[in-house]
């Protein structure tokens, strides 16, 4: 049913924090679900990373999660989480960099998601010349955010037939399975 009201693909939150015992406990299930419907997946890690060190660890729980699952969007780093409010722009970004990092060694297609505000005010330009935005950015016609992005995430309170509740629901600005596939 999701995939007949015209949703062709889907960002599947893979886990949190620095351990793999973290999984999403829907991840396995909404991606193979997914797959059976012809819905081409990527994934996120939600962080609450203290340092670089800490942003490592989440990096490789997140490698533990994913392995043996072939993703047509890349897998973002989402930094949304009241524990960044107290670091500064450069512990945000470093933090940011260590994880991306981390996966982009290991072959993976990696960006960052975190609200318009956040990555206008407290990201590290540096950041954006390395890693594709995923920007979140409700009820507005665009988001308010200047810098180059790929994926924009316009409401939290989307509905979609064949599931119940409500859903973020997004747009994809690039062929993001070709270039997947082009890249290997």
């Amino acid at each position: 049913k999701v995939k007949e009201s015209g949703i062709n693909y889907a960002m599947i939150r893979a886990g949190y924090g620095n351990l793999a015992s973290q999984t999403d406990k829907y991840f396995e299930a909404n991606i193979e679900g997914a797959e059976k419907a012809g819905i081409d997946c990527g994934a996120y890690w939600y962080s609450y990373a203290e340092s670089p060190e800490d942003a490592v660890l989440e990096a490789e729980a997140c490698l533990e999660v994913i392995k043996g699952h072939k993703f047509a969007y890349p897998i973002y780093y989402c930094v949304e989480d009241q524990c960044f409010a107290s670091k500064s722009n450069k512990e945000i970004s470093d933090i940011i960099k260590a994880f991306c990092s981390t996966l982009e060694k290991k072959g993976y297609y990696v960006g960052i998601k975190s609200y318009a505000n956040f990555l206008t005010s407290r990201v590290d330009e540096s950041v954006f010349a390395d890693y594709d935005v995923w920007v979140a950015h409700y009820g507005v016609s665009w988001p308010e955010f200047s810098k180059n992005y790929n994926m924009w995430q316009y409401t939290n309170d989307g509905k979609l037939n064949g599931l119940s509740g409500s859903f973020n629901l997004d747009y994809a600005y690039l062929k993001f399975p070709e270039i997947m596939k082009k890249n290997h």
